[in-house]
């Protein structure tokens, strides 16, 4: 009975103890070996297959004309000292490639040359990238928004630099273009003007609005008056939110 005790209490002091990890209702899918790090939400195995790891957006390199984006080689590195020449497991949640032919997948190592780690979520936990959510390969992605709010809070990597620091929606330059987290406040719902949207949302003393998609309809009601933060890409003044999980409910904000 005393070992049985002891027992107990040793399992309920562990977090395995067999209990299912946000991993655990995916679809396994192949191994390999990590032989390159294209930046920090992309992979290459020694089977040749490229892997965009997903619900994250790490800053990206430079392409043609355009300069890479602050804290690329931070992240890179910070995926290369992780996972470079370790063996990975993928997990699929929805869509397993994209246009690209890369797999579109959670990864975790699985071999013994380190710890075991869930690298979409190291590299929110470790400041290396952002949460973004798609509708198709949404899976196991709502931790990762707990895990960004710990290392926003903390400054810890990306969230040091000012060019992370989250604007209010009012004061995002008329011209910006890309991915992109901003506080406001819901000030009106109207009817759909873009493609595929639901609704759209104005903020409060901003141009912007936030086109709602059909995944995220719910978002259309009773959100009036309420601080946000919403995350998604901007281009002119609208932004699109494809799923719930790209829009949470904030403070209000005072100014």
């Amino acid at each position: 009975m005393a070992r049985l005790k002891v027992g107990l209490v040793v399992c309920m002091t562990l977090v395995a103890c067999g209990a299912p990890g946000p991993l655990d209702s995916l679809e396994p899918g192949e191994r390999g070996r990590v032989v390159r790090v294209v930046d920090g939400d992309t992979i290459v195995l020694d089977t040749g297959q490229s892997v965009r790891l997903v619900g994250i957006e790490a800053p990206s390199g430079g392409y043609r004309d355009r300069a890479p984006q602050p804290y690329h080689t931070e992240s890179k590195r910070m995926m290369e000292d992780m996972v470079l020449g370790r063996e990975v497991q993928l997990h699929y949640g929805g869509l397993t490639r994209d246009r690209y032919d890369r797999a579109l997948a959670h990864a975790q190592t699985v071999d013994a040359l380190g710890p075991t780690l869930w690298l979409n979520a190291e590299m929110v936990k470790r400041g290396g990238a952002r949460v973004r959510v798609y509708p198709d390969t949404a899976a196991a992605n709502a931790p990762l928004l707990k895990f960004e709010r710990d290392a926003r809070r903390e400054e810890i990597g990306l969230w040091r630099a000012v060019e992370y620091r989250i604007p209010y929606a009012s004061d995002l330059p008329k011209a910006y273009e890309g991915f992109q987290l901003v506080r406001g406040q819901v000030s009106g719902m109207r009817g759909a003007e873009g493609f595929g949207a639901v609704c759209d949302l104005s903020l409060q003393n901003s141009a912007l609005r936030l086109q709602i998609q059909t995944a995220a309809a719910s978002l259309c009601q009773e959100t009036l008056g309420l601080g946000v933060l919403a995350r998604g890409y901007v281009r002119g003044d609208e932004m699109e939110i494809s799923h719930p999980l790209n829009f949470e409910l904030v403070e209000a904000p005072t100014n």
